[in-house]
């Protein structure tokens, strides 16, 4: 090493975590950040191809088992907890990044298109959450949720029932942290604004309009922050983080 080099200390490394939608988007950038910060991991997703993609890019950093599972299921839940509890080492960080939205008016939408939004954007985070608690309080872990700026504001038009699981998970989120943190157990939500993701992109073109990425928040932006909020000594903690593009803030 040079003479006056300095080596970075990794505050997260040797935990275990967990990440959902971990295939795309801010999701698979924020695995990719914790495998730098040698966090070993359990990427959760239901694209194969996308799923490998990333796993293979961890797995030059860190330890990484890949779970392509439903986790509106029970038995992706049951095995979730497996993976978890055989690696017999708490659980240190749980990340809820995986969500979906169907636009459509309120007198349009079909039933089946309300309930899934419930379900992976609410009931999956809440249920897994409660299934993994044991090894989070083990560890004292983290927790974080990815939610989206419209929990903050009054519902929007053509995305109510999107709007809607978003405000109720904020609900979980902040119920969590005050059952949770006279455990030693952080619990942070991030509402983000438009992102730079494949979602985001296909949103565009349902709507029919130019997707230009540049102008929207970069997942790079957001995990910056995050990484920020986790690393903080126990002293603090973050409760919420609310980021949004500087060009194009709806």
């Amino acid at each position: 090493m040079n003479e006056g080099a300095t080596t970075r200390t990794l505050p997260l490394a040797g935990q275990f975590a967990v990440v959902t939608g971990a295939s795309s988007g801010v999701g698979r950038c924020l695995a990719l950040a914790l495998a730098r910060e040698q966090v070993d991991l359990c990427l959760v997703g239901r694209n194969p191809s996308r799923m490998a993609e990333v796993a293979s890019a961890a797995r030059r950093l860190a330890q990484v088992t890949e779970l392509l599972v439903d986790i509106t299921s029970d038995e992706g839940l049951r095995k979730l907890r497996r993976v978890v509890e055989e690696s017999g080492r708490g659980l240190g960080l749980l990340v809820h990044s995986a969500g979906v939205i169907v636009r459509s008016s309120s007198e349009q939408i079909r039933q089946e298109d309300f309930d899934v939004q419930f379900a992976v954007n609410v009931r999956a985070p809440h249920s897994i959450t409660q299934s993994l608690l044991p090894e989070l309080l083990r560890a004292q872990g983290q927790i974080v949720f990815i939610n989206s700026s419209v929990a903050l504001v009054p519902g929007q038009a053509e995305i109510g029932p999107y709007s809607a699981s978003k405000h109720a998970l904020r609900a979980v989120a902040d119920s969590l942290r005050q059952e949770l943190n006279p455990r030693n157990v952080r619990v942070l939500s991030v509402y983000l604004g438009r992102t730079a993701t494949p979602m985001q992109e296909a949103l565009y073109r349902l709507q029919g309009k130019r997707y230009r990425p540049e102008t929207l928040l970069q997942a790079e932006d957001v995990v910056a922050m995050i990484l920020a909020a986790l690393t903080l000594p126990r002293t603090a903690e973050v409760t919420d983080i609310s980021i949004r593009p500087i060009q194009n803030p709806l």
